[in-house]
């Protein structure tokens, strides 16, 4: 029986390469153009008009520790919750007051990049403080 080795996490989106960029960003992840381009409107004129616009992108862990993540277009808009999500970790460790100032910078950042801010959930004896958020298609996530 053999053991998984990697994982990567696929995201349905209308914009791949909006998206992947965004992640990148966030995650401080490369995002590869297809092999032989060099840019991804180089991309996209030499595909057929009808299939324009990138139908997939990707963004990686430069370091190759964290998953790839890939994104693909999908006709169908975002119609519900979440079932999973990811946790971008930069209150690890900290506590109180030193947690939300971290919690807040990052998420400054990140609304700066086109993300949307939701609710802060505040620690409550079990869960420490974390702040809910949607990137730049609506899909959520959580600053923790």
């Amino acid at each position: 029986m053999s053991s998984i080795k990697q994982v990567q996490i696929t995201f349905d989106c209308a914009e791949p390469a909006r998206v992947a960029r965004f992640w990148s960003e966030v995650l401080g992840y490369v995002a590869p153009l297809p092999e032989g381009f060099a840019t991804w409107d180089d991309f996209d004129r030499a595909v057929p008009a009808e299939r324009q616009g990138p139908a997939w992108a990707s963004c990686a862990d430069p370091l190759g520790a964290g998953p790839r993540l890939f994104f693909q277009r999908v006709p169908e808009g975002k119609v519900a919750k979440n079932r999973v999500h990811l946790d971008v970790r930069v209150g690890t460790g900290l506590v109180g007051e030193e947690r939300l100032a971290a919690l807040e910078a990052e998420c400054a950042r990140l609304v700066a990049l086109g993300a949307v801010r939701g609710q802060l959930l505040l620690a409550d004896g079990v869960n420490e403080s974390c702040q809910l958020m949607q990137d730049v298609e609506g899909n959520e996530f959580c600053l923790d």
